[in-house]
């Protein structure tokens, strides 16, 4: 047992965070704030200017990528066969030595209570080669590989933000029972009613709006499949936001403008009378959370991530699937009628969590106090509402 007179030195907790995406950057954020204030905890990204707004107590390492060279990488590096335990290993890159180093440093130093992958299944599984204790972040998409099983065997507990309803039906019992869903996680959605948002875009209250959200991936929409849908609801104007893949036949009606990358997208999506996009992470629970009728058309990812999202979101009846950006009037007219007349307002809107951070962070907190035991730093904070 601890002295009592003594407060134990809080354990850290270290997170890995993605580079590509702003979902991964969005939910370790907000993770990081919602745990208690005396808890450290370090965040490893390759993007560390990408954090703002972080608590006192929060610090971020940045590591090099290891998903992109650095320039001196020897010849046919990338040209050895990858086992089937490992996704994302080329031999010889000085990166991920510098990375694996970096962390195996820490972990010797910070004796953390617990390590985040969000999300590499390498370094889950290498968390636990360093007898470091790990959660894994729970994504879409077909994972039933090797790498993926034995990351997730290999866990204390699975973090999945989003609702359980969309679980995928293939998922191991074993896995369910070790997840915890945060529906909403790394996204402060605090979505204005419908009216004030198109007071303060300016759109008329009756007017139709159809706002159509890109990442701009070369998979996904392009000008023309979006002037096709524009040309074929002249009565509604459409807007997109973010980039879109340009196409030198597209014609563009004048009920069609494109933004850009925006600072108020949950105006846009509050304001619309249909979103169509892809299935993003945070796109995926702005729409939720406006409850906003929803096409979307999954883009390429590795693991067929935003597919199996799709097909869960579609189980759900919270959004209608298209396989691809209809290529007509007619499938844009099908695509559309189907989207409004199967809308369920309530039911998507009950697939977000206002306070998913604070429920994840109860969790997370749980999980170390069972883990550590009677040498856990700190007891279990309250928290208020039931988890999930």
């Amino acid at each position: 047992m601890f002295d009592q007179s003594q407060p134990p030195r809080p354990r850290p907790v270290g997170i890995f965070v993605h580079h590509q995406g702003r979902g991964h950057i969005k939910r370790a954020s907000d993770l990081a704030n919602a745990l208690p204030g005396w808890r450290p905890v370090t965040l490893f990204c390759a993007q560390p200017e990408a954090f703002v707004g972080l608590r006192p107590n929060v610090e971020v390492i940045a590591l090099p990528s290891l998903f992109e060279p650095m320039g001196s990488e020897p010849d046919g590096s990338v040209d050895i066969a990858t086992p089937d335990v490992l996704h994302c290993a080329p031999v010889g890159w000085p990166g991920i030595r510098a990375a694996t180093a970096r962390l195996a440093q820490w972990f010797d130093s910070a004796d953390p209570a617990v390590f985040i992958s969000d999300v590499s299944a390498e370094l889950a599984l290498f968390a636990r080669i360093c007898s470091v204790p790990h959660i894994m972040v729970r994504q879409h998409g077909t994972r039933n590989d090797p790498g993926h099983m034995a990351a997730y065997d290999a866990a204390i507990g699975l973090l999945a933000p989003f609702d359980a309803a969309l679980a995928q039906p293939d998922w191991p019992k074993r896995h369910l029972e070790q997840t915890f869903f945060a529906g909403g996680l790394g996204v402060r959605a605090d979505m204005p009613t419908r009216q004030k948002a198109r007071n303060r875009l300016g759109i008329v209250a009756d007017n139709k709006l159809a706002v159509v959200v890109t990442s701009g991936d070369p998979s996904g929409l392009s000008q023309a499949a979006i002037a096709v849908g524009a040309r074929t609801f002249p009565a509604m104007q459409w807007v997109t936001l973010g980039n879109i893949a340009r196409d030198w036949h597209a014609t563009e009606p004048t009920n069609l403008t494109h933004e850009g990358w925006v600072d108020n997208a949950e105006d846009w999506i509050a304001a619309a009378d249909v979103v169509i996009s892809s299935t993003g992470n945070t796109t995926c629970h702005q729409v939720l959370a406006a409850g906003v009728p929803w096409l979307t058309i999954p883009e390429w990812r590795y693991f067929d991530e935003q597919v199996e999202k799709a097909k869960a979101l579609a189980r759900a009846n919270a959004a209608t699937v298209r396989d691809h950006a209809p290529s007509s009037a007619q499938a844009w007219r099908d695509a559309i009628r189907e989207t409004l007349e199967t809308h369920e307002r309530a039911r998507a809107k009950a697939l977000y969590t206002p306070d998913a951070a604070v429920k994840a962070a109860h969790w997370l907190e749980t999980r170390i106090a069972a883990f550590w035991g009677d040498r856990a730093d700190h007891r279990v904070p309250a928290t208020s509402g039931e988890l999930s």
